[in-house]
């Protein structure tokens, strides 16, 4: 099963993999402790941070030694190593592949050390729990979490004309912003831009559920073409229909790195984004002067009951099929879990924690202004995260694909989402019908 995850292009990898296994993860154990293996992605602070909470679960006990790994395309090779049966003890990887190596049996489910530990969901905001969970089986556990907000450039409102401490709270406000605040020069051309839907372009997928759309019924329906979806897309649409889709294009060709002095919000170029609790990290390393808010993102006038949303992603621990020692790996992965464990990596990467119960410590001592937003933000029921489904890898890239093609004024929302509708709904019927084989074969 594992091989319809990776393609038939990455199975000649499994050989090279599987040696690659026995050096790396079948390293002999330290003398006197179990040594388990832990894959990571994470690199610089973030994972300076982990590799802090992995030195202090070391010191605080001695029958286990955790080895940390930095390994670059986690997801590939994790994958990889389970097929060719060395696979590390844990693995940190991201929310959206619970689902899909879920179902493919490449993880294994937690439940019963769950049980033992009492870990459990009333320990964790709801929705970051929610995302380790699939088919009602505990597969993962958080780590570092993440939620989104509006970022907005306090001087580019005042220099408009507009309240700083009033930061638009209706869609219709923020396009009123936008309007006010973007500028052209003597030629024509855009130089100040208010807002910008394709900026940075990471939840293209997600501008439906903004408006309350949904992209799968949850049972045996893709949603892609819903009312409030290409509602959501009918307002993409009205931006390169203001401002020029070419000339929204070429304004944002001229975009430095994200991670660079250049980015569009640091260098001032776009006054409001959508960004996640990381932004503050990139903020004061790049542009430390620039005078900045965070607000819940607007929603529609008419739908007060979307106020106050946000889009929730999480990185996650999860002992795949085969791992040496899981009993060893889940008393680490219990580590991080607790309240130490948890605050020390998550300060470490100045993010807000999982877990329902923060320490005032935490909170006082934290260098981001906003983080208790992003935190209560979270913790409302307007949390959005992508669906539970196998084949969302490719669903979201239909969905951001569709987003291009509306915003280039290619086609209208109605014909790029029917499209995108027409393409995944035989797709999930297929993968319906062999979860149904699978379940009758057991």
């Amino acid at each position: 099963m594992l091989r319809s995850l990776i393609g038939p292009l990455a199975i000649i990898g499994i050989a090279l993999t599987a040696w690659y296994g026995e050096v790396v993860v079948r390293r002999p154990a330290r003398p006197g402790r179990i040594e388990i293996t832990y894959w990571e992605k994470w690199t610089s602070f973030e994972g300076d941070a982990m590799r802090a909470v992995v030195d202090a679960f070391n010191r605080k006990q001695r029958r286990i030694y955790v080895k940390l790994l930095t390994v670059s395309g986690i997801e590939n090779k994790t994958l990889m190593a389970t097929a060719g049966g060395n696979p590390p003890d844990v693995a940190g990887l991201y929310g959206p592949n619970v689902a899909q190596y879920a179902d493919d049996g490449a993880i294994m489910p937690l439940d019963d050390f769950c049980r033992k530990a009492g870990i459990a969901r009333s320990n964790y905001i709801p929705c970051y729990w929610d995302i380790c969970v699939y088919q009602g089986r505990v597969y993962a556990l958080p780590t570092a979490p993440a939620s989104t907000a509006l970022h907005y450039n306090r001087r580019m409102l005042a220099d408009a004309g507009l309240d700083p401490d009033q930061p638009p709270k209706t869609i219709e406000e923020l396009d009123d912003y936008a309007e006010r605040i973007t500028r052209r020069d003597a030629q024509g051309r855009i130089v100040k831009a208010g807002f910008m839907p394709s900026e940075p372009g990471w939840w293209n997928w997600g501008w439906g559920c903004v408006f309350g759309g949904k992209l799968w019924d949850g049972g045996s329906r893709i949603t892609a073409n819903a009312p409030e979806n290409i509602r959501a897309f009918e307002w993409i649409r009205s931006y390169s229909q203001k401002y020029g889709a070419s000339d929204l294009q070429t304004f944002r060709s001229g975009f430095g790195n994200f991670s660079s002095p250049q980015n569009a919000f640091l260098a001032g170029e776009v006054a409001m984004e959508l960004q996640g609790v990381w932004m503050h990290n990139f903020i004061s390393m790049y542009a430390p002067k620039l005078q900045w808010a965070a607000a819940p993102f607007p929603h529609p006038a008419d739908r007060p009951d979307l106020a106050r949303q946000t889009f929730v992603d999480l990185d996650i621990l999860v002992i795949p099929r085969g791992a040496a020692h899981p009993r060893e790996a889940f008393e680490f992965i219990a580590y991080v879990q607790s309240q130490e464990g948890m605050e020390l990596l998550c300060m470490g990467q100045r993010k807000h924690s999982p877990l329902i119960n923060v320490s005032e410590r935490f909170w006082r001592t934290h260098p981001n202004p906003y983080v208790r937003l992003f935190s209560d933000l979270a913790r409302g029921p307007n949390a959005i995260s992508p669906p539970k489904l196998p084949l969302w890898p490719e669903y979201g890239s239909e969905l951001s694909n569709a987003f291009d093609e509306i915003a280039l004024l290619k086609k209208t929302p109605a014909q790029a989402l029917d499209a995108v509708q027409a393409r995944m709904q035989p797709k999930l019927d297929q993968w319906l019908a062999i979860a149904r084989k699978r379940q009758s074969a057991r």
